[in-house]
């Protein structure tokens, strides 16, 4: 739940209002934008419940077929608001105590197990569980200004967020050591090449893009979708056995769904998929 002390500069724009977390909806695309940009969108308590809810709000809605997340101006997210946490630390406040169980590790697990896509729109900078959250998400485009930097042993914490699960998936073991215990910062270029992220964009051309993809993934077959996710997590911690019994439950499953019942069809007839999401 750590904190990047000086984020990259970047462009994206700084939404109008004081709510911490941004909401929007297009073609069933929903749109989180962490609305902290002069905190860098760190994590304060009222961004936590803001993003919690409306999580688990994306993941339990039909309309949602794709889910974006993002920051305000020029951060992704730079972890745990340090000010907020100093203040609750002197306080002695059990929040301390209880936010990765009750927040960061139930986010994650909600992005992770949703049965849609989650992107990741890196606009700037993104450290610590900021981070992580990205590295949670499916798919990460990232602006040419983002970076990347495992920040928790530099205010001596470990990692939290799933960064100890997600990142050596990413990237290898060895380069996972090397960003935690060195606090290596990776810049986009760096991290395109070591598959950290998918894509890299100009800074003013990173929300087109994210929006041309997340569209085409919410016209796409939603519920096929959403077993290739749990296909890929259950795998990651399977025998082989295991991963070819989950598979032939998620094509059960599928083979009399609409969407591979229209796909079908439209192979036949050498036209585009019409997929409704299941």
């Amino acid at each position: 739940m750590t904190l990047s002390s000086s984020p990259a500069p970047g462009s994206a724009p700084v939404p109008a209002g004081t709510e911490p977390l941004l909401i929007s909806d297009a073609g069933g695309v929903r749109t989180l934008t962490l609305n902290r940009p002069g905190a860098f969108n760190s994590f304060d308590l009222a961004l936590k419940d803001a993003l919690l809810t409306a999580l688990s709000a994306a993941a339990a809605s039909s309309s949602v077929r794709a889910l974006v997340l993002t920051g305000a101006g020029r951060a992704f997210c730079a972890g745990q608001d340090l000010k907020e946490h100093q203040r609750l630390v002197k306080a002695r406040d059990p929040r301390i105590a209880t936010t990765v169980g009750e927040f960061y590790n139930v986010a994650i697990s909600t992005i992770t197990t949703m049965r849609k896509p989650v992107i990741a729109a890196v606009n700037g900078a993104a450290a610590g569980a900021g981070a992580a959250f990205a590295y949670a998400c499916d798919l990460r485009v990232a602006a040419a200004s983002a970076s990347f930097s495992a920040a928790f042993a530099g205010v001596g914490l470990s990692a939290d967020s799933g960064a100890s699960f997600t990142l050596p998936r990413l990237v290898g073991a060895g380069r996972a050591s090397r960003m935690m215990l060195l606090g290596e910062r990776v810049d986009a270029a760096e991290a395109l090449r070591i598959g950290l992220v998918d894509e890299v964009l100009p800074d003013d051309g990173l929300m087109i893009r994210v929006a041309t993809l997340a569209a085409a993934l919410a016209d796409g077959p939603t519920s096929a979708y959403g077993w290739i996710k749990a296909s890929l997590h259950h795998a990651a911690t399977a025998d082989l056995g295991s991963a070819l019994e989950f598979e032939g439950r998620a094509q059960a499953e599928l083979f009399a769904g609409a969407d591979h019942l229209e796909a079908i069809a439209a192979f036949v007839d050498k036209r585009r998929p019409r997929f409704v999401g299941n």
